[in-house]
């Protein structure tokens, strides 16, 4: 079965985003070493699942990104363009994005649907909402923390209004000279996986 992996960047006080979704405390000088992590990450992946609250702007960044040949994030921008993905919706009845298709029916459902599929990883970036209901009905596989090295005080977090604490074990932390500490996650229980 595919695995569903979360990729995210977050404070070291948890949180996802500012308290009206601001990202501007996210450390984009990133180094080598985790520039190729997060390609080597992303190898085995062939669908992103996106909330449609994120869509926008996610395939808008890439897109741009897309345009400019000589910028040094083409490479995975084009990955990003390519790679098909799937926009969870309640209220959208056709894609208006290029490469995508929409998932309307019970979370759970759709994501074990796409699980059984063949075919590569899965992999969410979210918004904070989308991934949270994944996280409740217990969909993730792999969690990919970002961690930066500042603190919010307050904003969005993907465990908020948890019904039960759910038990995970470390699988790998990985320092970065940018300030990024990536920390590696499965769910308690699960096989455990190997990492770079």
């Amino acid at each position: 079965m595919r695995k569903l992996k979360l990729q995210v960047q977050m404070s070291v006080d948890g949180y996802v985003a500012g308290p009206n979704g601001e990202l501007d405390w996210m450390t984009w000088n990133w180094d080598d070493k985790l520039k190729d992590f997060t390609s080597k990450l992303h190898e085995p992946v062939d669908t992103i699942l996106l909330g449609r609250k994120m869509t926008d702007g996610f395939i808008n960044y890439w897109s741009s990104v897309v345009e400019n040949p000589d910028s040094p994030e083409y490479p995975f921008g084009k990955k990003m363009i390519d790679t098909p993905k799937v926009v969870f919706t309640k209220t959208l009845e056709k894609s208006e994005w290029p490469n995508t298709e929409l998932a309307k029916g019970d979370l759970s459902d759709e994501v074990n649907r796409l699980k059984k599929k063949e075919g590569g990883d899965i992999i969410v970036y979210g918004g904070a909402g989308f991934v949270t209901s994944l996280i409740k009905a217990g969909l993730i596989d792999e969690y990919y923390l970002f961690i930066n090295p500042t603190a919010l005080g307050s904003g969005l977090t993907i465990f908020d209004g948890l019904e039960k604490k759910q038990d995970l074990t470390l699988e790998d932390s990985i320092r970065f000279d940018c300030g990024i500490v990536v920390q590696v996650y499965k769910p308690s229980g699960a096989e455990r996986v190997q990492t770079a």
